[in-house]
């Protein structure tokens, strides 16, 4: 788990560095999570401790986004007076998140069929 946990914060800290160095707009633990599915897709494989380590860490996600609600949550006066584009980034982010799934889990259902 510790070598799992240390891949990730590695992976975040080339992201923040990257990102930095290119001056890149995209948050630096984004870009670090790209390069480490760069990384899996090179290597065709996940390794076991960072799978079981993703996998515990899955479970108890809702407890990361506890913090970001109660920020938001601070400016909530802002979030009233301007919720229509609120409302419309929220449902467009889960349309286009449930066709890009639907998508994916069409695509590898039919790469599993000719396998």
């Amino acid at each position: 788990m510790i070598f799992a946990i240390t891949a990730l914060f590695i992976f975040q800290l080339l992201g923040e560095v990257l990102v930095q160095l290119l001056g890149i707009p995209l948050p630096g633990p984004l870009a670090g999570m790209l390069l480490l599915t760069v990384a899996l897709f090179i290597r065709n494989q996940v390794p076991e401790p960072l799978e079981n380590t993703a996998n515990h860490i899955l479970q108890h996600l809702m407890l990361l986004f506890i913090p970001a609600v109660t920020g938001v949550m601070m400016y909530f006066e802002r979030v009233a007076s301007e919720w229509r584009p609120f409302l419309l980034a929220t449902l467009g982010g889960t349309v286009l998140t449930l066709v890009v799934t639907g998508v994916v889990l069409n695509y590898l259902l039919n790469k599993e069929e000719q396998a």
